[in-house]
């Protein structure tokens, strides 16, 4: 917040100066005192004039108070340098409300406090107007650790799972954030991930942040199981650009021998070493239940930055669109989004038209169509991995205790284009009670289709099968809003599926952050 002292006190005292001689007689005649809203009267009117006649100024300083374990040029790199170049009280002022939103989002301090003030006595006055000094009043954050455990229930692959995180923030006094998460899956996944990240800092010209991660897991219901080493650094974060380079180790196996030959194709190691930029805009004025603004993400990925034979070499591109609108009845508000993306393959040879497995595009599973932005993915219904084109098993495993063989399940092999489209409506229950917990109904459809890029030209690409084999589905629920993720319990009925497409009408639970 931004406000002014006694330099409004000091200008208006100047301007009582120069008013001193156009008095006669009534001077001597004592003037009735000023009550508290007059004096706010004034102080509104002295500052509508210093906003409105473009009074130059000059600051002389800009005092930051309050740092005790955060470092001064932490705080110092936030407010910037215009403050102390402002040269009028317009200026000074959008200054003050910039570098105050700049310290709020460095999540260091519980409040921050600009003021306006005077010059000290002895300061030399300067031709070009008054003199004042900038005082950045921060009250530093208490709690600088955080923490968390949960346990999940996964309805598609009927287990459930473990998750703790720890944060730490601020720990070493530069505003940096430490954080580490793990999750245990009873299905033998596991993941885990440890990253910092530190806001700009003197002559660093971008925030700087690194993640090292470390994933198991196996394919639902496939013979196919990842394990996935990653660094990641990023390069420049803005508030709407991106831009992370990847490097990871790959290692796809297939323990019971059981998968396609398309799949097999791929069972080896394999580095990844990518460029990934994404430009995001969230202008929503909720990710948990947005009623109105848009929100747009366009995401580029260039994979096969390293010399070595066995990186993955391809160009992915994905668009995601969201638009919020009000309707004006039961505060029901209008979402709808559209997303797409394509990857093409690099390389050449024998496996150069085939694209990497695990950068494929997989449409299905049960997260919200609402509070995700970031590519095609979702749709509810289908479980994970559920849709699309599959390569047979090539042989069936044994049941271990009758001796009888289990129908032989089919590996997802993902699309190298996808399309997906959704609309969803909100709006709010009749009983008031679920209103004041913001819980609230919705109804939705949503559709979608990924396919094979056979032809190296992407124009050769036949659009219409494509849009006739769109799957869809459409259902109702009840949301549960909170400060973490948002609760979905919905009702969903498959409207168009084909051979292979694993979809379910029922219930479906889905929890999903914003």
């Amino acid at each position: 917040m931004a406000t002014t002292s006694n330099y409004l006190e000091h200008y208006d005292n100047d301007d009582e100066e120069d008013d001193e001689f156009d008095g006669d007689d009534d001077d001597d005649e004592p003037s009735p005192p000023l009550s508290a809203g007059s004096e706010e009267d004034r102080l509104e009117a002295v500052l509508r004039r210093l906003t409105a006649d473009e009074v130059r100024i000059r600051v002389h300083d800009v005092a930051i108070r309050g740092c005790a374990r955060t470092r001064r040029a932490a705080a110092e790199a936030a407010v910037g340098s215009d403050l102390s170049r402002a040269a009028t009280v317009p200026e000074l002022l959008r200054a003050a409300a910039a570098a105050g939103e700049r310290l709020r989002r460095l999540g260091a301090f519980e409040s921050v406090s600009i003021t306006l003030d005077a010059a000290p006595p002895g300061v030399p006055a300067d031709g070009r107007g008054g003199v004042v000094v900038v005082l950045v009043d921060v009250t530093e954050a208490r709690g600088a650790a955080a923490g968390g455990l949960g346990i999940f229930a996964n309805t598609e692959t009927r287990s459930c799972s473990v998750d703790c995180s720890l944060r730490f923030k601020n720990l070493f006094g530069y505003c940096e954030t430490w954080d580490a998460s793990g999750t245990l899956g009873l299905d033998q996944t596991m993941e885990l991930s440890v990253g910092a990240t530190v806001p700009r800092i003197g002559a660093i010209p971008t925030p700087l942040m690194a993640r090292v991660s470390f994933l198991s897991e196996d394919w639902l219901k496939s013979s196919i199981r990842e394990h996935l080493i990653c660094v990641s650094v990023g390069l420049l974060s803005t508030m709407n650009h991106n831009l992370v380079y990847n490097l990871s180790w790959r290692t796809i196996t297939d323990p019971a021998r059981m998968s396609s030959s398309s799949i097999r194709e791929q069972l080896e190691h394999s580095l990844l070493s990518s460029m990934k930029y994404t430009y995001k805009i969230d202008q929503r004025d909720s990710r948990i239940r947005p009623t109105r603004g848009y929100a747009f993400l366009s995401s580029s990925q260039v994979g096969g930055l390293a010399p070595d034979s066995k990186s993955a070499r391809f160009v992915r591109q994905e668009f995601d669109l969201r638009v919020s609108m009000p309707l004006g009845v039961w505060n029901a508000a209008l979402n709808a989004g559209v997303a797409a993306g394509v990857i093409h393959p690099l390389a050449r040879g024998s496996t150069g038209s085939i694209s990497p497995l695990p950068e494929r595009f997989y449409l299905g599973g049960n997260r919200s169509l609402v509070c995700r932005l970031g590519g095609p993915s979702s749709l509810l219904g289908f479980k994970s991995r559920g849709l699309g084109m599959t390569g047979s098993q090539t042989c069936a495993p044994k049941n271990s205790e009758n001796g009888s063989s289990i129908s032989p399940e089919l590996d997802a092999v993902g699309g190298d284009i996808a399309l997906t489209a959704f609309a969803d409506l909100s709006f709010d229950l009749p009983l008031k009670p679920l209103r004041e917990l913001g819980i609230h109904g919705h109804a939705f459809v949503s559709a979608g289709n990924h396919a094979k890029l056979t032809e190296r030209d992407i124009r050769k690409f036949p659009l219409t099968e494509f849009l006739k084999t769109f799957r869809s589905s459409a259902g109702f629920g009840v949301v549960v809003p909170t400060r973490l993720f948002r609760i979905e319990m919905n009702y969903c009925h498959i409207l168009k599926q084909f051979d292979h497409d694993k979809a379910k009408t029922g219930i479906q639970f889905n929890f999903s952050s914003p």
